[in-house]
């Protein structure tokens, strides 16, 4: 079993950065892969990002694309979102998640999910 844990989310202005981590334990973190999804009030949820077990694939959204960077620290078992330029379009529960696979064109479903942080972009 894989246990993730989301934090750093909060209030953020408009054209402001922010740095989620997802924190996992349990079963062997280095071989998942990771992700990051949103759901945004009224809307379904949705990929921003992923990252392969060594960092050498990642997928974004193309939301995402030239503002978000995902990132992994398998020494630290943890994975990262900075997220730069947010916009009010950002706000939402942001999902940290591991496993299935990824490509530069897209990713599986995964099989593991934390409880979101909430992220607030004011304008």
């Amino acid at each position: 079993q894989v246990q993730l844990v989301e934090s750093g989310g909060g209030l953020v202005q408009a054209g402001g950065s922010m740095r989620l981590s997802c924190a996992a334990s349990g079963r062997i973190f280095t071989y998942y892969t990771m992700g990051w999804f949103r759901q945004a009030p009224g809307k379904e949820r949705e990929a921003v990002a992923a990252i392969s077990w060594n960092g050498g694939i990642r997928y974004y959204a193309d939301s995402a694309k030239g503002r978000f960077t995902i990132s992994r620290d398998n020494a630290k078992i943890t994975v990262y979102l900075q997220m730069n330029s947010l916009n009010v379009e950002d706000t939402a529960v942001y999902y940290c998640a591991a496993g299935g696979r990824v490509w530069e064109g897209g990713y599986t479903d995964m099989d593991y999910w934390g409880k979101g942080t909430l992220v607030t972009v004011s304008s």
